[in-house]
């Protein structure tokens, strides 16, 4: 596997997460995100989706959604 890092989060805390990352060798997202633990959301999402005992629900903020169109090849790099 092969990752190839795609952004993180300008607005972190921590300067660490969230970030995206695409796997160049089949193209499939590796996203770091915030775990959702609000017991809620978590059910509005598992009554739609069950989670797998390996799954976990992560959130990135509205602002990383260009990071998200640019891993799928829809914006080019670094364009806000």
């Amino acid at each position: 596997m092969t990752l190839r890092f795609i952004g993180i989060d300008t607005g972190s805390e921590h300067g660490g997460c969230p970030s995206v990352w695409v796997d160049d060798i089949d193209g499939s997202f590796v996203i770091q995100g915030i775990v959702v633990t609000d017991p809620d959301e978590l059910t509005q999402v598992v009554t739609r989706s069950p989670l797998a005992p390996d799954e976990m629900i992560v959130r990135l903020p509205a602002r990383m959604r260009g990071y998200l169109l640019e891993a799928c090849g829809e914006r080019e790099p670094n364009v806000g």
